[in-house]
């Protein structure tokens, strides 16, 4: 993993990047949050995260952030907010609950049961965004697009569950407009829905290093970033 120096060097070229694909398309550079994605990296990375101000990683196995959050609670990062990026096994939803502040990956109904639940039994409202397959890449994870519309109405209807948005992962295809349309189509949805339910869903999670600009130009409010960040990923020998 990079040092606390060449991190601030690679967030600052991403800030400009951001920056530079916000301008591109008119908007305010202020409403695209970025989301360092702290995943197979060690504890140091969330420090980073917190030095430079972020109040918010984002990591993708429940277990290795469970890890990680002990690690961080002695030292800067111990009010840091952990956002899960990763697909959620129902098995792991009590402890999905128990320990993070938002699941990204909310992406059928048996799960969003099950995070009720947990989240009942613990007198916590799970702060979540659903997982659309927007781009219908079969390597991926995520509700079907025609599964989307009953996903949230099923959502909705949880006591303590509060859904904030969508979020999707671009296929991984060598077409150039895969990515373009993926994001187009869950930005049209999340309309679609806040004008047709009358809710505010207003946290549109989509875009990483390859494709952030178009993600930007699409709408995202939120872009997940890690290698640019930290550099390549860190395996533990086992």
């Amino acid at each position: 993993m990079v040092d606390f120096r060449q991190f601030e060097q690679n967030l600052q070229a991403l800030r400009g990047r951001v920056a530079a694909a916000a301008a591109a398309c008119g908007r305010d550079p202020k409403d695209v949050k970025i989301l360092p994605v702290t995943k197979t990296h060690p504890v140091d990375a969330v420090v980073f995260a917190a030095r430079a101000g972020f109040a918010s990683v984002g990591e993708n196995k429940v277990q290795e952030a469970v890890q990680k959050m002990a690690q961080a609670e002695s030292t800067t990062a111990s009010g840091m907010h952990w956002e899960l990026i990763g697909h959620l096994q129902s098995n792991k939803a009590k402890k999905a609950v128990e320990h993070f502040d938002r699941i990204q990956s909310l992406d059928s109904v048996k799960l969003a049961d099950k995070i009720d639940f947990e989240a009942k039994k613990i007198g916590k409202i799970q702060r979540v965004l659903l997982q659309i397959n927007s781009g219908r890449d079969p390597a991926k994870f995520g509700a079907e697009i025609e599964e989307a519309e009953p996903l949230l109405e099923a959502v909705l209807s949880k006591q303590n569950i509060a859904v904030e948005g969508l979020m999707a992962i671009a296929p991984l295809d060598e077409a150039p407009d895969s990515a373009r349309r993926a994001f187009d189509t869950l930005r049209t949805m999340r309309d679609d829905f806040q004008a047709r339910f009358g809710v505010s869903l207003p946290e549109l999670s989509m875009g990483m290093t390859s494709d952030l600009e178009c993600a930007i130009e699409a709408g995202s409010t939120m872009i997940r970033v890690g290698t640019f960040l930290y550099g390549q990923r860190f395996y533990p020998e086992k």
